[in-house]
């Protein structure tokens, strides 16, 4: 019996055997997952130049095709914090009308999310310098900003479960944390610091009975071992090369499901066909494991990287004929 999207996507997620490779490419019309977001307010809106989101960071964007950038921090100086109107998670006006955010739901995995969640959410809220600075020679400080964004996402997770229990099957929250060739700050940094924080919302996301899914850009290597150890299900690179194809492979093949597809800087907007067509099979081949952990995930803008539909199309048509779980539908196997 064909599974059903949820199943296709589940199955991948916990290594149960999906009968299929399990796609969220609404750039071609095929998605497996379905969205419902609560009120939270995103990055700046396409018909503005600026916008101040529900933390009081303020948004400035350009003409060109882009998401905007955060110019205005409301806590870039400590001595702005006792006039500092936190955001109220039990605010009713963040979940207004979520309700119809699961229509059309039917047979497919339902998410919901965080934009921001923890280290991008304190960039926004002090500026990514002071962040890092904090870090070093105000740790308390960074500690007090730090858990109260934690106490938040925490507290919306429980909102939403407790509105809409059964409904929802993962949560997805983007927090970046590689340059190029490495990790922002000191894995070990990392790791005492951020590492706990996390571990106690994955800890509300489970309770909640959904799995875990991160988007990271960049070289994070050094973490996703210790993402791992706390619980992270699903984590979206969309950098393969700049990781390491085989290097991740290896590493962690089997022990965690990727949501990935050809690297969307150094393949897709450079590379020729046969080369996207080549890394479409060196992906499967080692990061998907026989029973699942491969989820094919488009970059959304692809216009803004410089990569035509027609390049998209190249690149789905190669997964789509090396899909490694094919045959593992029943009486195949």
């Amino acid at each position: 019996m064909t599974q059903t999207s949820y199943e296709v996507v589940k199955n991948a997620v916990e290594f149960k055997g999906p009968d299929r490779l399990p796609l969220i490419f609404d750039g071609l019309g095929r998605n497996d997952v379905h969205r419902a977001d609560w009120n939270q307010s995103g990055a700046c809106p396409k018909d503005k130049t600026e916008f101040k989101d529900y933390w009081g960071c303020t948004w400035m964007r350009t003409a060109e095709a882009n998401m905007g950038q955060i110019k205005g921090h409301p806590l870039d100086d400590w001595s702005k914090l006792d006039s500092y109107q936190w955001p109220d998670p039990d605010n009713p006006r963040f979940y207004e009308g979520m309700e119809r955010e699961f229509a059309g739901s039917q047979g497919k995995y339902v998410q919901t999310g965080i934009f921001m969640l923890l280290f991008e959410r304190m960039q926004g809220l002090r500026g990514f310098e002071n962040v890092l600075m904090d870090l070093i020679i105000e740790p308390e400080k960074a500690a007090m900003l730090a858990d109260r964004i934690v106490d938040f996402d925490i507290l919306i997770i429980e909102n939403i479960s407790r509105r809409f229990p059964g409904k929802i099957h993962g949560f997805e929250f983007t927090d970046d944390w590689g340059t190029e060739n490495a990790l922002m700050i000191d894995p070990a940094l990392w790791r005492e610091f951020f590492k706990p924080r996390y571990k106690k919302i994955f800890g509300a996301v489970k309770k909640a009975g959904w799995h875990v899914w991160m988007h990271s850009c960049g070289f994070v290597n050094d973490i996703i071992g210790d993402l791992i150890d706390i619980g992270l299900n699903v984590i979206n690179l969309q950098q393969p090369r700049a990781l390491g194809i085989e290097e991740v492979g290896a590493r962690f093949r089997g022990k965690i499901c990727f949501s990935s597809l050809c690297d969307i800087q150094h393949t897709l907007p450079f590379k020729n066909n046969s080369e996207i067509v080549q890394e479409a099979s060196l992906l499967l081949k080692h990061w998907a494991a026989p029973q699942g952990g491969f989820i094919l995930s488009d970059y959304g803008d692809g216009a803004a990287i410089g990569v035509p539909i027609e390049k998209k199309q190249i690149m789905f048509d190669a997964f789509i004929r090396a899909d490694p779980y094919k045959d593992l539908t029943p009486g195949k196997n």
